[in-house]
């Protein structure tokens, strides 16, 4: 009860994220090398080249007073110097960190996480809060993390992610609660066939990033009746190392074998392949594409699916979206909220 009674105002809260700011910023510490090394060894996905892009774009992103402040000021956050509400938090693990911002978000706020960590991802925000703790002990009762076997309860609202399966399940758990259940969606990109070699190539982070396991990883590309997907296949084999991964390999190679002995057309450049498929959802190293005649047809195409889209990508002009510059998908920033639902505003009702 003490740590409540001697909780922080709103300014210091910024002050320290913009402390953990310059902690990543200048590489952290061997604690920080420990949780990263550790975190690759339970889950090869999370090589230590994606944890450090993921700890570089909330470090230059999320974490800098100037733009904490200018974003906080929007909303009527309550300069209560102990937390308000608990918030039940269960994050997803599908790449580092990808939590980080419900945290964020509750932590700003003024009020309480309680964290159910996904298994693929439990080493990174817990050491991040531990090193806050370090520097002022009173942040310390603003984060709790419940075991792995242990259910979540004692709390007043909840922000839950993961599959479509999972959120039916969150929904009868959870929906007599003020809540936010996120579901499974995509990034899609928007070519014209006038884009330059340098933008299909930032497309290739978009694509790449992260293997393409999270939900702002381009899956699904839209391009006009007739397009050449040479040039695009040529340039994004620029991206080859990423076959020397053995994950991706097996998959590449699995899925590969799928496609042939299904006799179902691709592309393949060695590191990538291409299906022409009217899902959003593709599987590991593979891209979906579908074609479109003008620009009123795309519109439609992507305004029926907006409950699947996380974000556009490309130099496109489409109706109810903003698009993002090519490779620029993976830095989200604050404002920027997972399936466009205003969080902080959620919080701070």
């Amino acid at each position: 009860m003490s740590a409540y009674l001697c909780g922080m105002k709103l300014h210091e809260r910024i002050q320290l994220l913009n402390e953990l700011g310059d902690y990543l910023r200048t590489g952290g510490d061997e604690d920080l090398d420990a949780a990263i090394q550790l975190s690759y060894i339970e889950n090869q996905w999370f090589t230590v080249d994606n944890i450090r892009l993921a700890l570089d774009a909330v470090a230059s992103v999320f974490l800098q007073k100037n733009l904490l402040e200018n974003w906080a000021a929007n909303y009527p956050i309550s300069d209560s110097d102990f937390p308000a509400k608990t918030v039940g938090l269960v994050m997803a693990g599908n790449i580092p960190l990808v939590g980080f911002h419900d945290w964020l978000c509750v932590f700003v706020s003024g009020n309480r996480a309680k964290v159910k960590l996904s298994d693929k991802d439990k080493r990174l925000l817990p050491l991040l809060v531990k090193k806050m703790g370090e520097w002022s002990f009173k942040s310390l009762a603003y984060t709790e993390f419940i075991g792995e076997t242990e259910k979540l309860s004692g709390f007043d609202a909840v922000i839950a992610t993961g599959s479509n399966n999972t959120a039916r399940y969150f929904e009868q758990y959870f929906g007599k609660y003020p809540h936010i259940i996120r579901r499974n969606r995509n990034a899609v990109a928007v070519l014209n066939g006038l884009e330059t070699k340098e933008e299909l190539y930032a497309l290739g982070n978009d694509i790449f990033s992260y293997f393409g396991l999270g939900c702002r990883n381009v899956s699904k590309l839209y391009v006009p009746h007739g397009y050449q997907f040479d040039t695009l296949l040529e340039v994004l084999h620029d991206y080859r190392e990423i076959i020397h991964h053995n994950k991706y390999k097996n998959n590449f190679d699995y899925n590969m074998t799928l496609f042939v002995l299904n006799k179902m057309p691709y592309l393949n450049n060695g590191c990538l392949m291409l299906r022409e498929d009217p899902s959003l959802s593709s599987r590991i190293a593979s891209v979906h594409y579908e074609y479109y005649d003008d620009i009123q047809e795309l519109d439609a195409l992507l305004l029926e699916r907006t409950d699947e889209i996380q974000c556009v990508v490309g130099n496109t002009k489409v109706t109810g979206y903003k698009p993002i510059p090519f490779g620029g998908s993976q830095q989200p920033g604050l404002s920027d909220y997972p399936d466009g639902v205003d969080i902080m505003q959620f919080l701070t009702a």
